[in-house]
């Protein structure tokens, strides 16, 4: 039986109000104006902030554009980002590999290929792709305007040395040594022709990773992806392109992201070392639009969690959504073969593991549903806002327990704790807890009476009074089907997950809010005093989304078109 799957995930939190207060988009623990300072923080953090001191999300061209993306498309993509998904949490673009290949084509590498580089055998943009690029300017005028947008620039980059800086035996910036030293023949890609391996024994090869750092964050980079690297593990050479990040960070003054590729056989007894040197790691090879991929990914987060800490993050590779296979190394051009509810799990699950999030396809031409679920502020405030996350429960299901050809599938249970941001703002279900039920199988399957509400809650908390309400609600696709029955102690969460599909819920006295990967639970408190209680007139605080125009929520704020926390304010009162 081929596999399929569903999910169904469950946010807790202290209950404040009733249903109105949820769909108003007030999370429970302020005001609005909490809220919007929270939404706020992201694109002004202290210095004093680890890197990457949540899991990044962003898009990356290669499942659209494999290695044939221009400027133009880069910048449309920034621009949609900006306009849709920033607000929420979405602030990086990454240009994937071979941008210096102006042969570079669609399904595939070229040997031999006339990679254009400096007189130091440093890789250069290609300026018909890129014209912005030419004259030497790299991609300093790329990255300015994506800055310009509140966005992050990254881009990708193989291991080691160009075949044709050898070839040519180049000198190396700033010594007396010449490509062909530094060189390690025997140590090459596997995959791609581009480049030979570097001899870290020999003191040139450090010397040509600072040379090409220091070009790199001369043009503003934020975000380097770095391939080669962990398939076989590359120890020497993390380490020295760590130690040339670090140098360039420090005579520029701007911080680099460090991601590590690809992943698979990546061990967990890395660890230390990886969090020494990266702060991103793949942790399996590339991910594509297929529910198996997807289905291998559980055991790989299930045992990466734990390791999971500010700032160092295992990855579970691309969100493959939307429209992908433009011009990309596997398929042809389509929308993404994933059905909605395998996207939904998808994210759930990569939430629930604190992986990064990358996007891949081409947003201004992806189908809406796509764009609908990565505008979840959910899928952020899970990533930011959880710790202790972890699989729960794994079960295989037959429809005969004793006969082994009735396997249907495996019932999956991931938990976790709501908590405080890393950068200080409160968490949004502060005292809560989140939980994602996943469902591998091609049929229905019905819970049992055997996922207990206080495994989610805790034992101390088990007699509270609780509600389920459902974070995907405001998503594409059916909203979940998920109860609790019984009493006190003795309650259960039950429902039913549909093939590829989420729990459909019939409590109608669940609460909503504001979106995300799943049901909520929250325990009966009494309301706060909060805006919503007060009649209109009232209203006169300014509102954070657009303080600096110095305008005020009632019928007088000019931002209201552009921010959509304003405008879905108002039209719920």
């Amino acid at each position: 039986m081929g596999l399929s799957g569903g999910v169904a995930s469950l946010f807790t939190y202290p209950y404040v109000r009733d249903a109105d207060w949820f769909a108003a988009g007030v999370p429970p623990y302020g005001n609005l104006y909490e809220y919007q300072r929270k939404q706020d923080t992201m694109t002004d953090l202290p210095q004093s902030l680890p890197q990457a001191w949540r899991p990044p999300m962003g898009w990356n061209s290669w499942d659209s554009y494999g290695t044939t993306l221009t400027e133009d498309e880069l910048l449309a993509n920034a621009r949609f980002m900006a306009e849709h998904l920033k607000n929420a949490g979405w602030d990086t673009l990454v240009i994937d590999i071979d941008w210096y290949d102006p042969t570079a084509r669609a399904h595939g590498y070229n040997d031999n290929a006339p990679l254009i580089l400096d007189e130091y055998g440093r890789q250069l943009p290609d300026p018909v792709r890129f014209p912005s690029a030419a004259g030497g300017k790299g991609f300093g005028p790329l990255a300015a305007a994506v800055h310009e947008l509140g966005l992050k620039l990254g881009m990708h980059m193989m291991r080691g040395i160009p075949r044709i800086a050898v070839d040519k035996n180049l000198p190396v910036y700033g010594t007396n040594y010449t490509a062909k030293d530094v060189a390690d023949l025997d140590h090459v890609c596997k995959w791609n022709p581009d480049n030979y391996g570097l001899n870290q024994s020999h003191p040139g090869a450090q010397a040509w990773y600072d040379a090409q750092l220091d070009l790199f964050a001369s043009w503003g980079l934020d975000f380097l992806k770095v391939d080669d690297m962990q398939t076989p593990f590359h120890s020497d050479e993390i380490a020295a392109y760590h130690r040339a990040i670090a140098k360039a960070e420090a005579k520029y003054g701007r911080s680099i992201d460090l991601s590590l590729s690809p992943g698979g056989w990546v061990a967990t007894s890395y660890v230390d070392f990886l969090r020494e040197n990266a702060q991103m790691w793949r942790i399996s090879d590339d991910l594509w639009d297929r529910w198996e991929d997807i289905y291998q990914q559980f055991a790989r987060l299930a045992r990466w969690a734990p390791f999971q800490t500010t700032g160092h993050w295992a990855d579970a590779d691309m969100v493959p959504f939307g429209h992908i296979g433009l011009r990309a190394e596997r398929g042809d051009d389509r929308q993404s073969r994933l059905t909605l509810d395998e996207q939904k799990t998808l994210l759930a699950l990569w939430c629930m593991g604190r992986s990064p999030l990358m996007v891949g396809g081409d947003l201004p031409t992806s189908n809406s549903d796509a764009i609908a679920l990565l505008q979840n502020p959910a899928l952020r405030e899970v990533l930011a806002g959880s710790t202790n996350n972890r699989e729960t429960v794994r079960e295989r299901i037959f429809g005969k327990w004793w006969d082994e050809s009735t396997y249907r599938g495996e019932f999956i249970v991931w938990s976790a704790d709501a908590a405080d941001w890393a950068d200080g703002t409160r968490s949004a279900h502060h005292g809560g807890h989140y939980a994602a039920l996943f469902w591998t199988g091609s049929d229905t399957y019905e819970i049992g009476r055997n996922i207990q509400l206080q495994s989610i809650v805790g034992l101390d908390a088990r007699n509270d009074d609780w509600t389920l309400a459902d974070l995907y609600a405001d998503a594409p696709g059916e909203p979940a089907d998920v109860r609790l029955e019984g009493v006190g102690a003795d309650r259960v969460i039950t429902g039913t997950i549909p093939p590829h599909g989420v729990l459909h819920r019939h409590d109608s006295a669940a609460r909503r809010t504001l979106g995300g990967p799943g049901p909520t639970l929250k325990p009966n408190l009494p309301p706060p005093t909060n805006l919503l209680n007060r009649p209109p007139e009232s209203y006169g605080e300014t509102c954070h989304e657009c303080e600096h125009r110095k305008r005020t929520i009632p019928g007088s704020c000019s931002a209201r078109k552009l921010v959509p926390t304003c405008v879905r304010w108002r039209s719920d009162l």
